[in-house]
């Protein structure tokens, strides 16, 4: 077992190949159109789509530590949208709506590929789109569910059921029961993604100011811990986990640790196992596996199962908890005993930030100028590309196709107040895990860990990462 550690693999292999230039820390009191906080995906999209349609306005972006720092230089790196989302969306928000966001959301994959062909860029995009597998029986429901969704909104494509046969030809699992092919993904490699955005942000004229914590934040204005003001009349919060210790956001999120593990390159295993489609896997859990492999032939084994936040506090927990990694790893050798060989060089993890129905939300704060952005779910990297856009928006006072969307719209359901929240969080969790492993091994979960498994949907909340 490789114990977790910071930099994630993505950041240090990224800034290898990139000459050291960090941003200055602010070190004086500032005056500009528009403050962002925050320098991961939707910071950096929000102040490109910022400078390319308004282009006169000053804008100034904080960042605490590096871009890339936080969680956009830590995930697994899947770039999608929401149709495979689709069946959990449906009861949400009505089929209308949800066709409407789905398509909408179409855009991602397109929007990262320009920005990458227009600016040089190698981030590793791969679009070989996403599969979802079932590795236990108690999981056939959500491939069948993905599949019927799909159908039921006249758009069978975006779901394509795969039998256990036409799996295999993609990749030889003997865990892998049946799966369903969603052609609306792709991969990249995060770490290259953000310090692509932070080179195109400084020179589309941003100001960035890194290694600036913020301590303070009123409409108006941006107070650092190092004592200096930022003064602007729009503000945007691009903070992500850090937003669920923030009111208003603190009344619709809560934080979960999601870890993985990286495997030295394999390439000569991944061809044995067929697995060189490029495609990105997700299993049918709701403390889901996410897996994908790399340009070098690495495997990136993540496990959504970490522990959950208390009052929006983000300490260490979520980046050196080893039993979470350790489940990643396992998750690794059950789902792909044909990759045994390959030896785990690197582990991570970090927050992420989950909303009671698990869509990210962008509202404005009642009575200021301060927008804000979180919930992604542990599903950020394609749905940033949106969020830059809403954010933009709201912070140029328009009404427009991204502040119509239902991400900006919506009522987001409140979570239980503290010590609730955990205390409830933390009983469900380990109900849903026990039910997982139990299913897993073939055994009927114990019936007090299915009641406490129940408990999110007889609420009409959602848990975990799914």
């Amino acid at each position: 077992m490789v114990d977790p550690r910071l930099p994630a693999w993505w950041l240090e292999d990224a800034l290898a190949d990139e000459e050291p230039r960090e941003a200055p820390p602010l070190g004086h009191d500032l005056e500009v159109d528009l403050a962002i906080v925050g320098g991961g995906y939707t910071g950096l999209w929000t102040a490109l789509a910022l400078r390319e349609r308004a282009p006169e306005r000053r804008v100034a972006l904080l960042e605490a530590e590096i871009c890339g720092a936080g969680p956009s230089g830590r995930n697994g790196g899947f770039v999608h949208g929401y149709w495979a989302s689709l069946a959990s969306l449906r009861p949400l928000l009505g089929d209308a709506e949800t066709v409407r966001l789905c398509e909408a959301a179409e855009a991602i994959v397109p929007g990262v590929r320009a920005f990458a062909e227009s600016r040089g860029e190698d981030v590793w995009l791969r679009e070989r789109g996403m599969l979802m597998v079932s590795a236990a029986p108690a999981q056939d429901g959500a491939v069948a569910r993905a599949v019927e969704a799909a159908a039921a909104v006249g758009r069978p494509e975006q779901a394509v059921a795969l039998s256990r046969e036409e799996l295999a030809r993609r990749v030889s699992s003997p865990a892998f029961r049946d799966g369903v092919f969603f052609r609306d993904g792709a991969t990249v490699h995060p770490g290259l993604l953000v310090r692509a955005l932070r080179r195109a942000a400084l020179d589309a004229g941003v100001e960035l100011y890194e290694r600036t914590p913020v301590r303070r934040v009123r409409d108006g204005a941006v107070e650092t811990a190092g004592g200096a003001t930022v003064r602007a009349r729009e503000i945007v919060l691009a903070m992500n986990a850090a937003l669920t210790g923030w009111s208003p956001a603190s009344r619709n999120l809560t934080n979960f640790g999601s870890y993985v593990v990286l495997t030295e390159p394999a390439p000569g295993l991944l061809e044995e196992i067929g697995w060189t489609g490029g495609e990105a896997i997700v299993d049918g859990r709701m403390f889901l596996h996410y897996f994908r492999t790399t340009d070098d032939g690495r495997v990136l084994m993540g496990s959504g199962s970490g522990p959950i936040g208390f009052g929006g506090r983000v300490d260490g927990r979520f980046s050196r908890d080893r039993p979470t990694a350790a489940r990643a790893e396992a998750g690794l050798r059950r789902l792909l005993p044909g990759l045994a060989g390959a030896r785990v060089e690197r582990a991570w993890g970090g927050p992420i930030d989950v909303s009671a129905d698990h869509l990210p939300f962008f509202a404005t704060k009642p009575g200021t100028r301060i927008h804000y952005g979180a919930g992604y779910s542990g599903h950020g990297v394609g749905p940033s590309w949106l969020g830059g856009r809403i954010l933009a928006s709201l912070a140029l006072g328009a009404d427009d196709e991204w502040t119509r969307l239902p991400l900006a719209t919506r009522r987001v359901p409140r979570l239980p107040p503290e010590p609730f929240r955990r205390l409830g969080g933390g009983l469900v969790r380990t109900s849903i895990m026990a039910c997982e492993a139990a299913e897993e091994q073939d055994r009927r979960p114990p019936l007090a860990a299915r009641a406490g498994a129940a408990l999110p949907r007889l609420l009409g909340m959602e848990l975990g990462t799914r």
